[in-house]
Protein backbone atom coordinates (compact mmCIF):
# COMPACT_ATOMS: atom_id res chain seq x y z
CA UNK A 1 0.00 0.00 0.00
CA UNK A 2 1.23 3.49 -0.83
CA UNK A 3 0.70 5.88 2.10
CA UNK A 4 -1.08 9.20 1.51
CA UNK A 5 1.11 12.08 0.43
CA UNK A 6 2.05 14.79 2.91
CA UNK A 7 0.08 18.04 2.75
CA UNK A 8 0.74 21.56 4.02
CA UNK A 9 -0.17 21.79 7.70
CA UNK A 10 0.56 18.11 8.38
CA UNK A 11 2.83 17.00 11.21
CA UNK A 12 6.17 15.29 10.64
CA UNK A 13 7.63 13.38 13.60
CA UNK A 14 11.43 13.40 13.81
CA UNK A 15 12.68 10.31 15.66
CA UNK A 16 16.03 8.76 16.61
CA UNK A 17 15.75 4.94 16.31
CA UNK A 18 19.51 4.35 16.19
CA UNK A 19 22.53 6.45 17.16
CA UNK A 20 22.86 9.79 18.99
CA UNK A 21 21.94 12.91 17.04
CA UNK A 22 24.29 15.92 17.27
CA UNK A 23 22.37 18.95 18.54
CA UNK A 24 23.75 21.31 15.90
CA UNK A 25 22.59 18.98 13.11
CA UNK A 26 19.11 18.75 14.65
CA UNK A 27 18.81 22.52 14.48
CA UNK A 28 20.07 22.54 10.90
CA UNK A 29 17.51 19.89 9.95
CA UNK A 30 14.69 21.80 11.63
CA UNK A 31 15.57 24.94 9.70
CA UNK A 32 14.90 22.97 6.51
CA UNK A 33 11.86 20.97 7.63
CA UNK A 34 10.12 24.00 9.14
CA UNK A 35 10.27 25.63 5.72
CA UNK A 36 8.00 22.93 4.28
CA UNK A 37 4.82 24.42 5.81
CA UNK A 38 4.47 21.55 8.27
CA UNK A 39 4.53 21.12 12.03
CA UNK A 40 7.62 19.23 13.19
CA UNK A 41 7.41 17.20 16.38
CA UNK A 42 10.85 16.33 17.74
CA UNK A 43 10.92 13.02 19.60
CA UNK A 44 12.40 12.71 23.06
CA UNK A 45 15.27 10.48 21.90
CA UNK A 46 16.43 13.01 19.32
CA UNK A 47 17.56 15.29 22.16
CA UNK A 48 18.15 12.67 24.84
CA UNK A 49 21.44 12.07 26.62
CA UNK A 50 23.10 9.30 24.57
CA UNK A 51 23.63 5.83 25.96
CA UNK A 52 26.99 5.01 24.41
CA UNK A 53 26.44 4.49 20.68
CA UNK A 54 22.64 4.61 21.06
CA UNK A 55 20.47 7.71 21.17
CA UNK A 56 18.57 6.26 24.16
CA UNK A 57 17.72 2.85 25.67
CA UNK A 58 15.96 0.36 23.38
CA UNK A 59 12.63 0.71 25.19
CA UNK A 60 12.73 4.51 24.88
CA UNK A 61 13.52 4.43 21.15
CA UNK A 62 10.77 1.90 20.49
CA UNK A 63 8.31 3.97 22.53
CA UNK A 64 9.27 7.16 20.66
CA UNK A 65 8.69 5.47 17.29
CA UNK A 66 5.39 3.96 18.47
CA UNK A 67 4.06 7.23 19.91
CA UNK A 68 4.90 9.05 16.71
CA UNK A 69 3.06 6.46 14.60
CA UNK A 70 0.01 6.38 16.86
CA UNK A 71 -0.30 10.17 16.98
CA UNK A 72 -3.29 10.93 14.72
CA UNK A 73 -1.79 14.29 13.73
CA UNK A 74 1.42 12.71 12.40
CA UNK A 75 1.45 11.72 8.71
CA UNK A 76 5.20 11.10 8.33
CA UNK A 77 7.72 9.52 10.70
CA UNK A 78 11.23 10.61 9.69
CA UNK A 79 14.44 9.17 11.12
CA UNK A 80 16.88 11.94 12.06
CA UNK A 81 20.03 9.87 11.49
CA UNK A 82 21.35 6.32 11.40
CA UNK A 83 24.35 4.92 13.25
CA UNK A 84 23.37 1.69 14.97
CA UNK A 85 20.44 0.36 16.96
CA UNK A 86 17.33 0.07 14.78
CA UNK A 87 17.39 -3.73 14.85
CA UNK A 88 17.47 -3.76 18.66
CA UNK A 89 14.04 -2.15 18.96
CA UNK A 90 12.09 -4.13 16.35
CA UNK A 91 10.73 -6.69 18.80
CA UNK A 92 9.65 -3.93 21.21
CA UNK A 93 7.27 -2.28 18.74
CA UNK A 94 3.55 -3.20 18.86
CA UNK A 95 3.09 -3.71 15.14
CA UNK A 96 -0.57 -4.65 15.56
CA UNK A 97 -1.29 -1.28 17.14
CA UNK A 98 0.63 0.51 14.38
CA UNK A 99 -1.34 -1.31 11.72
CA UNK A 100 -4.60 -0.29 13.39
CA UNK A 101 -3.49 3.36 13.38
CA UNK A 102 -3.51 3.38 9.58
CA UNK A 103 -0.96 4.10 6.86
CA UNK A 104 1.74 6.73 7.33
CA UNK A 105 4.97 7.54 5.55
CA UNK A 106 8.24 6.32 7.03
CA UNK A 107 11.53 7.73 5.74
CA UNK A 108 15.23 7.30 6.47
CA UNK A 109 18.26 5.26 5.40
CA UNK A 110 21.51 3.63 6.53
CA UNK A 111 20.91 1.67 9.78
CA UNK A 112 17.22 2.49 9.39
CA UNK A 113 17.14 -0.16 6.63
CA UNK A 114 16.03 -2.56 9.38
CA UNK A 115 12.94 -0.48 10.09
CA UNK A 116 12.10 -0.23 6.39
CA UNK A 117 11.90 -4.01 6.14
CA UNK A 118 9.75 -4.15 9.29
CA UNK A 119 7.29 -1.51 8.06
CA UNK A 120 7.16 -3.09 4.59
CA UNK A 121 6.45 -6.57 5.98
CA UNK A 122 4.42 -5.96 9.17
CA UNK A 123 2.35 -3.05 7.87
CA UNK A 124 2.36 -3.76 4.13
CA UNK A 125 3.40 -0.18 3.36
CA UNK A 126 5.78 1.42 0.92
CA UNK A 127 8.50 3.46 2.63
CA UNK A 128 11.03 6.06 1.52
CA UNK A 129 14.75 5.27 1.52
CA UNK A 130 15.75 8.87 1.98
CA UNK A 131 18.65 11.04 3.08
CA UNK A 132 18.75 11.59 6.84
CA UNK A 133 18.04 15.23 7.81
CA UNK A 134 20.36 15.45 10.85
CA UNK A 135 23.50 14.61 8.86
CA UNK A 136 26.05 16.58 6.89
CA UNK A 137 24.80 14.93 3.67
CA UNK A 138 21.35 16.56 3.87
CA UNK A 139 22.12 19.19 1.27
CA UNK A 140 19.69 21.28 -0.78
CA UNK A 141 19.37 18.71 -3.59
CA UNK A 142 18.74 15.81 -1.21
CA UNK A 143 16.26 17.82 0.84
CA UNK A 144 14.28 18.92 -2.21
CA UNK A 145 14.00 15.38 -3.59
CA UNK A 146 12.70 14.19 -0.20
CA UNK A 147 10.24 17.09 -0.07
CA UNK A 148 8.92 16.25 -3.53
CA UNK A 149 8.68 12.55 -2.62
CA UNK A 150 6.49 13.48 0.34
CA UNK A 151 4.34 16.27 -1.13
CA UNK A 152 4.42 15.70 -4.90
CA UNK A 153 5.38 12.05 -5.46
CA UNK A 154 4.14 12.03 -9.05
CA UNK A 155 6.86 14.58 -9.86
CA UNK A 156 9.64 12.15 -8.95
CA UNK A 157 8.34 8.85 -10.30
CA UNK A 158 11.28 8.74 -12.69
CA UNK A 159 14.63 8.68 -10.88
CA UNK A 160 17.59 9.25 -13.17
CA UNK A 161 21.26 8.96 -12.25
CA UNK A 162 23.87 11.01 -14.09
CA UNK A 163 26.70 8.89 -12.66
CA UNK A 164 25.29 5.42 -13.26
CA UNK A 165 26.90 2.92 -15.63
CA UNK A 166 25.79 -0.62 -16.47
CA UNK A 167 27.72 -3.55 -15.01
CA UNK A 168 25.21 -5.96 -16.53
CA UNK A 169 23.01 -4.40 -19.22
CA UNK A 170 19.28 -4.81 -19.51
CA UNK A 171 15.93 -3.86 -18.01
CA UNK A 172 13.82 -5.45 -15.31
CA UNK A 173 10.57 -4.84 -13.46
CA UNK A 174 10.11 -5.76 -9.83
CA UNK A 175 9.54 -4.55 -6.29
CA UNK A 176 12.17 -2.18 -4.90
CA UNK A 177 13.74 -3.50 -1.71
CA UNK A 178 17.07 -3.33 0.06
CA UNK A 179 19.20 -0.46 1.30
CA UNK A 180 22.27 -0.83 3.48
CA UNK A 181 24.16 -4.06 2.75
CA UNK A 182 25.35 -4.64 6.33
CA UNK A 183 21.80 -4.38 7.68
CA UNK A 184 20.43 -6.72 5.02
CA UNK A 185 23.08 -9.34 5.76
CA UNK A 186 22.71 -9.08 9.54
CA UNK A 187 18.92 -9.33 9.24
CA UNK A 188 18.95 -12.78 7.63
CA UNK A 189 16.75 -15.15 9.60
CA UNK A 190 14.71 -12.36 11.17
CA UNK A 191 10.94 -12.42 10.56
CA UNK A 192 11.01 -9.14 8.63
CA UNK A 193 13.69 -10.07 6.15
CA UNK A 194 11.61 -11.93 3.56
CA UNK A 195 13.50 -12.53 0.32
CA UNK A 196 14.57 -10.73 -2.84
CA UNK A 197 12.53 -12.93 -5.18
CA UNK A 198 11.00 -10.84 -7.99
CA UNK A 199 12.69 -7.75 -6.56
CA UNK A 200 15.07 -5.05 -7.71
CA UNK A 201 17.57 -4.75 -4.87
CA UNK A 202 19.20 -1.50 -3.79
CA UNK A 203 22.62 -1.95 -2.19
CA UNK A 204 24.98 0.59 -0.61
CA UNK A 205 27.30 0.87 2.38
CA UNK A 206 29.97 3.00 4.03
CA UNK A 207 33.34 2.37 5.76
CA UNK A 208 33.41 -1.35 4.97
CA UNK A 209 36.52 -3.14 3.69
CA UNK A 210 36.26 -5.05 0.42
CA UNK A 211 36.59 -8.43 2.14
CA UNK A 212 33.71 -7.56 4.49
CA UNK A 213 31.53 -6.56 1.53
CA UNK A 214 32.51 -9.84 -0.11
CA UNK A 215 31.51 -11.74 3.02
CA UNK A 216 28.12 -10.01 3.24
CA UNK A 217 27.34 -10.58 -0.43
CA UNK A 218 28.38 -14.23 -0.10
CA UNK A 219 26.12 -14.59 2.93
CA UNK A 220 23.15 -13.25 0.99
CA UNK A 221 23.94 -15.59 -1.90
CA UNK A 222 24.48 -18.74 0.16
CA UNK A 223 21.37 -18.16 2.29
CA UNK A 224 19.19 -18.15 -0.83
CA UNK A 225 17.98 -14.62 -0.09
CA UNK A 226 18.89 -13.50 -3.60
CA UNK A 227 17.19 -16.42 -5.37
CA UNK A 228 14.89 -15.04 -8.06
CA UNK A 229 16.22 -11.48 -7.87
CA UNK A 230 15.38 -9.28 -10.89
CA UNK A 231 18.14 -6.64 -10.75
CA UNK A 232 20.63 -4.65 -8.68
CA UNK A 233 20.91 -0.89 -8.25
CA UNK A 234 24.24 -0.13 -6.59
CA UNK A 235 24.64 3.09 -4.66
CA UNK A 236 27.55 4.65 -2.80
CA UNK A 237 30.49 2.79 -1.24
CA UNK A 238 32.08 5.75 0.48
CA UNK A 239 35.29 5.00 2.43
CA UNK A 240 35.17 1.35 1.34
CA UNK A 241 38.53 1.41 -0.40
CA UNK A 242 39.37 1.51 -4.09
CA UNK A 243 36.11 2.01 -6.04
CA UNK A 244 37.41 -0.11 -8.91
CA UNK A 245 38.04 -2.98 -6.49
CA UNK A 246 34.47 -2.74 -5.20
CA UNK A 247 33.16 -2.55 -8.75
CA UNK A 248 35.09 -5.70 -9.68
CA UNK A 249 33.82 -7.41 -6.54
CA UNK A 250 30.20 -6.70 -7.51
CA UNK A 251 30.77 -8.20 -10.93
CA UNK A 252 32.46 -11.23 -9.39
CA UNK A 253 29.80 -12.02 -6.78
CA UNK A 254 26.58 -10.70 -8.35
CA UNK A 255 27.36 -10.73 -12.07
CA UNK A 256 26.87 -14.52 -12.44
CA UNK A 257 23.19 -14.08 -11.49
CA UNK A 258 22.76 -12.58 -14.97
CA UNK A 259 20.33 -9.82 -14.03
CA UNK A 260 20.63 -6.10 -14.90
CA UNK A 261 23.00 -4.26 -12.57
CA UNK A 262 23.99 -0.59 -12.47
CA UNK A 263 27.05 0.85 -10.75
CA UNK A 264 27.15 4.19 -8.89
CA UNK A 265 23.48 5.14 -9.04
CA UNK A 266 24.18 8.02 -6.66
CA UNK A 267 22.13 7.14 -3.56
CA UNK A 268 23.24 6.37 -0.03
CA UNK A 269 26.06 7.99 1.91
CA UNK A 270 26.75 10.72 -0.64
CA UNK A 271 25.60 14.30 -1.24
CA UNK A 272 22.55 14.94 -3.42
CA UNK A 273 21.17 11.46 -2.73
CA UNK A 274 17.68 10.88 -4.15
CA UNK A 275 14.77 9.42 -2.21
CA UNK A 276 13.70 5.98 -3.48
CA UNK A 277 10.40 4.28 -2.53
CA UNK A 278 10.91 0.79 -1.09
CA UNK A 279 8.05 -1.64 -1.60
CA UNK A 280 7.02 0.10 -4.82
CA UNK A 281 6.99 -1.62 -8.19
CA UNK A 282 9.44 -0.12 -10.67
CA UNK A 283 11.06 -0.69 -14.02
CA UNK A 284 14.84 -0.49 -13.90
CA UNK A 285 16.98 0.29 -16.97
CA UNK A 286 20.64 -0.41 -16.21
CA UNK A 287 21.79 1.06 -19.54
CA UNK A 288 19.94 4.36 -19.15
CA UNK A 289 20.46 4.59 -15.39
CA UNK A 290 16.78 5.06 -14.58
CA UNK A 291 14.17 3.79 -12.18
CA UNK A 292 10.58 4.30 -13.29
CA UNK A 293 8.24 3.90 -10.32
CA UNK A 294 4.97 2.35 -11.47
CA UNK A 295 1.48 3.55 -10.43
Amino acid sequence: MRPPKTRPGDTIALVAPAGPVPAELVEKALSVLNGWDVEVHVGECVRATPVGYLSAPDEARAAEFTRAWLDPKVTCVLAARGGYGSQRMLDLVDWTALEAAGPKTFAGSSDVTALHRAVNVHLGLETLFSPLPATTLFDAVAAEHLRLSLFEPDAVRTITSSTSSPLVPGTATGTLIGGNLALLASGLGAPEQGSARDAIVLLEDVTENAYRIDRMLTQLLRSGWLDGVRGFVLGSWDSCGDPEAIRSLMLDRLGPLGVPMAWDFGFGHVPASPTIPLGARATFDADAGTLQVLP
